[in-house]
């Protein structure tokens, strides 16, 4: 007799009533000749088309933690708005069936510079898409209704 070695699922890091831990992320975008490009990146893991995104940071901002979390997963430097723009939830992977729900608050963040080396270097790959093709690579409804009705006009902070 043999025995059964398939592996039982483990059960998931969240319980059905958790509730959802803060990120941040940063909507990066840009005007080019084309016209509005968004930036995406490929998560680490899965390789899925996200923005960049992480955990807030002791002594920063929630905007300015998703402007460096834009530096470190992108190397992209540039103006970060004070004011989000909409939030979206998603699971977070830990590991195999582990997960913790987050919900993210996005910041819009207008690129100037693109570095050539960073802390990810190597590690996601990035693409410049416009809104619509941006919206329709992201898994997160949510994300791609923000990214569909982002107008940067809208963004402008009073001087």
């Amino acid at each position: 007799m043999t025995k059964d070695k398939t592996k039982r699922p483990r059960a998931a890091a969240s319980s059905p009533g958790q509730p959802p831990r803060l990120q941040v992320g940063a909507l990066c975008w840009r005007r080019t000749a084309k016209g509005l490009r968004i930036l995406l990146i490929t998560s680490r893991d899965t390789g899925r088309w996200v923005i960049p995104k992480g955990w807030p940071m002791r002594n920063r901002t929630e905007a300015e933690a998703a402007a460096r979390e834009a530096y470190e997963e992108a190397g992209l430097r540039g103006t970060v708005s004070s004011r989000s723009i909409g939030v979206y939830t998603y699971p977070k992977r830990l590991g195999p069936e582990r997960w913790i729900p987050c919900v993210v608050r996005v910041y819009p963040l207008e690129a100037q510079e693109m570095l050539r080396v960073f802390p990810e270097t190597g590690q996601r790959r990035t693409r410049w898409l416009a809104p619509e093709k941006a919206a329709q690579r992201v898994a997160e409804h949510e994300l791609a209704t923000i990214i569909r009705e982002f107008d940067p006009e809208a963004q402008a902070e009073p001087a």
